[in-house]
């Protein structure tokens, strides 16, 4: 009852800072410059420090010459203590409670709207894969960039999201600007011939385009255009704004056909954005060993069982011995959660190894309703090899030495 004369609004419960210094002044007989070193002073560096014990002191002195109980003041200064240092000012609470809701409100009405938000946001705490992943499993059509379509940054158009420039690894700031500046003058690009004429851009940056498959309207295998592109465009310097009475009539190439695969699609987004574009679980050696799924966990409270995750994020802490010990999350091959718990003799023996498909071997436990696996052996299972370096992947006719000089040379004539 005391203190809920002193927060009535809260029912006398601290929530916000701001409490600590009114319990301190109004119950402690502390000044307002006290206790609002009372406030400040609740980190434990500053505990130790004279000025703070000495108001700690007078807290109490204040209390007992007051004539209130020992135990009354006893547990007030233990409900300061243990809530000063974690709580937040009014204000700030206040702005993070809107935002929460706000953010809540569109993820459940606008999940791909919002999704795409915190796409171009670059995510938050975990990367921008996971967010592309939780768009699409709410629907969304995740797209590659496209010439004629994407922007600087993520769009979304009814539910397909076409992901953004920026996002492709190594493509200059100057060379987007070019694109989006010259299609917003002049329209959409008709073919890759048309690209060039009206871009002026080097063999290496319309290879990133190329490779992300971004001039995919044209019909055109990527491969072939790569072709096209290193025997069309000069290695000199690009000269701006240069106009012209008559366009150069363009030089036709019997290119050879190099048709793309999906697996090759994905390495090259894994190359160009960091994530591979289909389920990462397509790309396994050998296929999965386990039919079990997250959803399937909560009936096997207590069991040891073995299923096969993709890792998302870890976080490692210390037991009180001071030994590293690590939780994971992982999704499954339908896009669901897993969460691990990593003890430091397992955490010891079997390391993360970094970004994968790992097969998890352990027990599952469930307490209030949250399913973990307690770990017992883990490890990082292997992908495919690189179709795009395999030997076996290429065209036989060009599996010989020739170089890329001599394949141009044939190839123009």
């Amino acid at each position: 009852m005391v203190l809920w004369s002193i927060m009535p609004d809260t029912y006398g419960v601290m929530v916000y800072q701001e409490d600590v210094i009114k319990v301190a002044h109004l119950f402690g007989g502390l000044d307002l410059g006290e206790s609002d070193m009372l406030r400040r002073g609740m980190s434990g560096k500053f505990r130790s420090r004279d000025e703070f014990l000495k108001v700690k002191q007078k807290f109490f002195d204040n209390c007992i010459k007051d004539g209130k109980p020992k135990d009354l003041v006893t547990d007030v200064w233990r409900q300061i203590e243990s809530f000063a240092g974690y709580a937040f000012a009014k204000g700030h609470s206040a702005s993070y409670a809107v935002e929460s809701y706000q953010s809540l409100f569109l993820k459940a009405y606008y999940p791909l709207e919002y999704m795409t938000a915190t796409i171009n946001n670059f995510g938050g705490f975990y990367s921008t894969e996971l967010y592309v992943h939780e768009a699409r499993m709410h629907n969304g059509i995740i797209e590659a960039p496209c010439i004629n379509r994407s922007f600087t940054q993520a769009i979304i158009k009814e539910n397909t999201i076409y992901l953004g420039f920026m996002f492709l690894q190594s493509l200059e700031a100057k060379t987007i600007n070019r694109i989006l500046n010259e299609r917003e003058e002049h329209g959409k690009f008709e073919s890759l011939d048309d690209f060039i004429e009206r871009v002026p851009i080097f063999i290496e940056q319309i290879s990133i385009l190329i490779k992300i498959n971004a001039f995919r309207f044209t019909g055109i295998n990527k491969r072939e255009l790569l072709w096209e592109a290193h025997l069309k465009i000069s290695k000199t310097i690009i000269k701006e704004d240069v106009v012209t009475l008559f366009k150069t009539q363009r030089i036709r190439y019997n290119t050879p056909e190099l048709p793309s695969t999906d697996l090759e699609n994905a390495f090259d987004a894994i190359e160009l954005l960091g994530f591979p574009l289909c389920n990462p679980f397509y790309l396994l050696e050998k296929k999965a060993t386990s039919n079990l799924r997250a959803k399937h966990l909560t009936q096997l409270e207590g069991k040891l069982i073995i299923i096969e995750g993709y890792l998302i994020t870890t976080k490692n802490t210390k037991t009180a011995n001071g030994k590293m010990m690590y939780f994971g999350t992982f999704l499954d091959r339908d896009g669901d959660f897993l969460d691990t718990v990593h003890f430091p003799p397992i955490a010891a023996k079997y390391p993360f190894r970094g970004k994968g498909i790992y097969s998890i071997i352990g027990r599952v436990m469930v307490e209030f309703d949250c399913v973990t696996i307690e770990v017992s052996k883990f490890e990082r299972l292997a992908i495919i090899e690189d179709p795009r370096y395999s030997v076996k992947s290429l065209n036989p006719t060009f599996q010989n030495k020739r170089s890329f000089t001599d394949l141009k040379r044939a190839i123009a004539h």
